[in-house]
């Protein structure tokens, strides 16, 4: 019955979700329900403060691809009482190379645990849950894929509980591209 009910919470939060952005003169107002099944969140409001790291200083918003206003942060949430998932990401840019932006993350991000750093050709962390049953690594964080490629990914925590900061060299050379991401799940999957 629960389940019943989560799903139909997530669904209607979905389904608002667009008439809510519609009759919103603002793209960073955020869409919040509270019930007596649970709690869901959508908006644009992330930040690194809110991903739990220091913003990396002089680092700027990353303006959108596209032009129709939309953002580079995302903070979503679902909480009830079987499950949840909090995910937040922000993407930033900077002036600086990528050695000096994650040499400053590396020691920021110790304090959640012990720092893995992983290479990929994508940009924006790879965060997964997965719900195989991998007796040989838990729920450890590891290095998916050839761990190669011009992106630098640090990830600490757990499958469940992961912080990734991922930060990748401009193709000019100058500057780099940095997406900071939290991700938190309980319950069954």
């Amino acid at each position: 019955m629960i389940h019943r009910l989560t799903l139909a919470f997530a669904i209607a939060g979905v389904i608002a979700l667009p008439a809510f952005a519609q009759d919103s003169p603002k793209h960073d107002d955020n869409f919040d329900v509270h019930s007596s099944v649970g709690d869901l969140h959508v908006g644009s409001d992330a930040d690194a403060r809110k991903i739990g790291l220091p913003l990396y200083p002089g680092s700027r918003p990353k303006p959108s691809k596209d032009h129709d206003g939309d953002s580079n942060q995302a903070n979503l949430s679902l909480f009830t009482e079987a499950f949840g998932f909090k995910l937040v990401v922000a993407s930033y840019e900077s002036d600086d190379p990528s050695p000096k932006i994650l040499d400053f993350y590396r020691d920021k991000l110790k304090k959640y645990g012990k720092v893995l750093e992983c290479h990929t050709h994508e940009h924006g962390g790879d965060a997964d849950i997965n719900d195989d049953d991998d007796k040989d690594h838990g729920n450890q964080l590891r290095c998916d894929g050839e761990n190669s490629g011009p992106v630098t990914e640090l990830k600490v925590g757990m499958e469940d509980d992961q912080h990734i900061v991922a930060v990748e060299p401009h193709d000019s050379g100058k500057g780099s591209s940095l997406t900071l991401l939290y991700l938190h799940a309980h319950g069954k999957s």
